[in-house]
C-alpha cells in the first residue's frame, strides 16, 4: 500500500498482451519483394519451419536485405528461439537503424525478458510511431520498474486505453499515480481494476485507501459497501470502513465497526492503535488508555501501543505514567524514535524544560543523527528563551538546520529553524524556511504567523493582507475541529473497552 494502498508484484512482463509483433508484418519494401514474399507467405501461413528455410536461402543471395532478417527474426521468435529472433533483427538495424519492424521485435524480446535493454529500442519506435500504444505501454512498465514514476504515468497515459484490460499495469499506473500524489487520479485508474475484478474484496479494500487518501471518504464508503453487507465481513474492512466513517464524520459508526474488528481480529495492534486515535481526537482519553490497556493484555510486547498510551497519558498530566511507557517503548524496541521523541515531548508537556532537554540529549548520545531529536534539541532550547550569541542559541540553531537537511520532510524542523533566523534579523532565511515549511504543511499556523512577522519586518507588506486572512481561516478551521473532537466525546467515554473472545 501507499501509506495503505497495497501494489501487486506479479510479474509485469507480459501485462500487456498485445504483441508488438502486430506491426512486423509491413508491406516489404518494393525493391526487396520477390526474394522477401515467399518468406512472408510461409509465416502468413503458419509454416515458421519453412519461412526460416526461404530467408536463409534468400540472404545467401542477398545478405544485406533488412527485410529478409526482419521476417527470419519473426519466424525464430515464434518457434520461441529469441537469441537467434534478436541476432536476426539486430541485424536488420545494423542495415536500416530506422527499420520500424525490427525495432519493433527487438524491443520485445528485450521486454519479454524484463530487460531495460529494449528502452532504447523503444524510444526509437517512438520517434517513428509516436502514437504507438503498446510501445508507449511498454515503456510505462519499464519505468515502473526502475521507479520513473512520472515517465510511467507519461507512456501509461499515452498507452491509452490498452492498460485498461490489463491489471498489473493498471495497478502499476494507480501506485505511481499515488506516490506522486495524484491520489483522485490513482483512485480513477483503480476503479478500471475494480471493474475488471468486481467481486475481489481486496481490490476494493485497495480502491477505498486511495479514495482516502485523496480526501473522499464518502466515495471509500460507497466502495466498501458491498463487503460490509456480506454475512461475514472481515477485520481489514472493518477497519477500513471505520478509518472512513471517520474522516466522513460519522464518529459513532467508526467506533461500533472498529468494535466488530476488534471482536474479529482482538490481537491486532492496529486495530487498538486506531482505536486510540479516535479517542485522542475527541478528548476522551481514558477511554482510549483503556483500551490501549486491554491491548497490551494480549500483546504485552508491542512498543507502538506503549507510545500510543503514553502519549494518551500526556494528556491526562499522569506524566509518571506516560515516562513509563515510553521508557517500556524504547526498551523493546531502541530503533523506535518515536518513543525516545515522545519522552522527550512528554517532559515539555509538563513544562520541566530542562528535564526534557536532559532526556533529549542523553538519547542524542545514542542516536546523534536522530532528525526528530534533533528538531526536539532546537525546539526545547528554543522555547527556554535563549538569546542570539549564547552558546545554548548556537546549539539550537546548528540542531534545527541539521534536523532539516536530515530529514527535509519535518515541517516543524524548518518552523523552529525560522524562529531562530527572526530573532537574529535574518529575515530572508526565515520566509525561505517558513514557505518551505507550509509547503510541508499548509496548516502550520507557526509557520504562518513568522512568516507574516518576517515579511513585515524586512518590508514586504504586498502578501500580508492575504496571509492574514489565511491565517484567520486556519484558526477558524481549528476551531471547528476542536468542536467536533469535543462533539462525541461522551458517546465514546460511554461506551465499554472492546472485549476479548472468550
Amino acid at each position: 500500500m501507499f501509506g495503505r494502498v497495497r501494489v501487486c508484484r506479479m510479474s509485469l512482463r507480459r501485462i500487456l498482451g498485445a504483441s508488438l509483433l502486430s506491426i512486423l508484418l509491413l508491406p516489404p519494401v518494393r525493391s526487396q519483394e520477390q526474394l522477401a514474399e515467399p518468406v512472408r507467405a510461409a509465416l502468413q501461413a503458419g509454416d515458421t519451419a519453412k519461412a526460416i528455410e526461404l530467408s536463409r536461402a534468400a540472404l545467401n543471395r542477398e545478405p544485406n536485405n533488412a527485410q529478409l532478417w526482419t521476417l527470419q527474426g519473426i519466424a525464430l521468435a515464434r518457434r520461441g528461439e529469441n537469441q537467434s529472433a534478436l541476432s536476426a533483427f539486430q541485424r536488420a538495424l545494423q542495415i536500416s537503424p530506422a527499420n520500424i519492424a525490427a525495432l519493433a521485435g527487438a524491443a520485445q524480446i528485450h521486454y519479454q525478458a524484463g530487460s531495460q535493454a529494449a528502452v532504447p529500442l523503444l524510444k526509437r519506435l517512438l520517434q517513428v510511431r509516436p502514437g504507438d500504444p503498446t510501445a508507449n505501454g511498454m515503456l510505462a512498465v519499464l519505468d515502473f520498474q526502475r521507479g520513473d514514476c512520472p515517465g510511467a504515468v507519461d507512456h501509461f497515459g499515452r498507452a491509452g486505453a490498452l492498460v485498461d484490460s490489463q491489471l498489473d499495469a493498471l495497478h502499476a499506473y494507480a501506485t505511481c499515480l499515488a506516490r506522486m500524489k495524484r491520489f483522485a487520479d490513482a483512485a480513477a485508474v483503480e476503479q478500471k481494476a475494480v471493474a475488471l475484478r468486481s467481486q475481489d474484496p481486496a481490490e476494493r479494500r485497495v480502491l477505498a485507501s486511495i479514495q482516502l487518501l485523496a480526501k473522499e471518504p464518502q466515495a471509500a464508503v460507497s466502495t466498501l459497501q458491498p463487503l460490509l453487507e456480506a454475512a461475514a465481513p472481515d477485520a481489514d474492512t472493518l477497519q477500513l470502513a471505520s478509518r472512513a466513517y471517520e474522516d466522513a464524520g460519522d464518529t459513532p459508526r467508526a467506533v461500533s465497526t472498529l468494535r466488530q474488528a476488534l471482536l474479529l481480529d482482538p490481537r491486532r495492534t492496529s486495530l487498538y492503535l486506531d482505536f486510540a486515535t479516535i479517542c485522542f481526537n475527541h478528548q476522551s482519553f481514558q477511554v482510549g488508555v483503556d483500551i490501549i490497556t486491554e491491548g497490551l493484555s494480549l500483546q504485552p510486547n508491542e512498543d507502538d501501543l506503549y507510545v500510543a498510551r503514553g502519549v494518551l497519558y500526556v494528556q491526562l498530566a499522569q506524566y509518571d505514567k506516560a515516562e513509563a511507557d515510553f521508557e517500556k517503548a524504547y526498551a523493546l524496541n531502541p530503533k523506535q524514535s518515536l518513543s525516545i521523541a515522545a519522552q522527550g515531548l512528554t517532559a515539555v508537556q509538563a513544562s520541566d524544560l530542562d528535564h526534557a532537554l536532559v532526556a533529549i540529549q542523553e538519547k542524542l548520545q545514542k542516536k546523534p543523527n536522530d532528525p526528530l531529536l534533533l528538531y526536539l534539541q532546537a525546539d526545547v532550547l528554543s522555547q527556554k528563551g535563549v538569546d542570539p550569541g549564547t552558546p545554548d542559541f548556537a546549539l539550537a540553531l546548528r540542531s534545527a538546520k541539521r534536523a532539516a537537511n536530515l530529514q527535509p520532510s519535518l515541517s516543524s524542523a524548518h518552523t523552529v529553524l525560522a524562529k531562530l533566523y527572526m530573532q537574529t534579523g535574518q529575515y530572508a532565511e526565515a520566509i525561505a524556511q517558513c514557505r518551505n515549511a507550509l509547503e510541508i504543511d499548509p496548516q502550520d499556523q507557526s509557520a504562518l504567523y513568522h512568516l507574516i512577522q518576517a515579511l513585515r519586518k524586512s518590508g514586504q507588506q504586498k502578501e500580508i493582507p492575504e496571509l492574514l486572512q489565511r491565517l484567520a481561516k486556519l484558526r477558524e478551521e481549528a476551531a471547528q475541529q476542536e468542536r467536533e473532537r469535543y462533539r462525541y466525546k461522551l458517546f465514546v467515554e460511554d461506551s465499554p473497552a472492546p472485549s476479548r473472545q472468550p
